[in-house]
């Protein structure tokens, strides 16, 4: 280990701003896990996570749920080469196995406008499903688009602010955060 890397931490890098510690989204999960334990008792139950974003909320969440259950995972976009959701959405990654006769709770990281989710959640109801909830870490209801989009299972709603940590990214950054946390400086995410 060089002495330039020892005295630089990405858990403690002073342009983070913490907005949900390690403790509180570990409580939150656990809740959730107990929720959808009782809800999904007797079920048939699939949790997608829609990555990259969702795969740590996705790891911790199924821990906690005392079910036989699968996973699966998509990946989506709906961003192509802008930095705006246009609400068309591409599968860059599908389903390995039919859904057809499952209860599904689609993992999500976060939600803001929910023009993908939305988009994403009609493709699936063509599938075949008993059932199709959403759970999302966060929610960000401000930039909202699709109002009629409903988070059954919902870690925290938080202001229209941009975080990073626990799976969400700046310039695929940050993923690795145990914690939640907004940027202090937008700018300078090279730092």
């Amino acid at each position: 280990m060089t002495a330039e890397s020892k005295k630089y931490s990405e858990f403690t890098n002073p342009n983070l701003e913490i907005m949900f510690t390690a403790e509180q989204i570990r409580h939150r999960v656990a809740e959730l896990g107990k929720q959808i334990t009782k809800d999904y008792a007797d079920k048939d139950l699939v949790l997608i996570g829609i990555l990259k974003g969702s795969c740590v909320f996705l790891s911790d969440l199924m821990r906690e749920i005392d079910l036989k259950l699968s996973i699966d995972f998509m990946v989506v976009s709906s961003y192509k080469d802008a930095q705006v959701s246009s609400g068309d959405i591409e599968i860059l990654k599908d389903l390995t196995h039919p859904i057809r006769g499952k209860d599904v709770i689609v993992v999500e990281d976060i939600v803001d406008t929910g023009l993908t989710l939305f988009r994403l959640l009609e493709i699936l109801q063509t599938r075949g499903a008993n059932s199709l909830k959403v759970a999302a870490l966060l929610d960000k209801p401000e930039p909202r688009i699709k109002k009629e989009l409903k988070i059954d299972y919902c870690g925290f709603q938080i202001p229209n602010k941009f975080v990073v940590g626990y799976g969400l990214d700046a310039a695929n950054r940050f993923r690795n955060l145990p914690f939640i946390a907004t940027l202090k400086n937008p700018q300078e995410i090279s730092a």
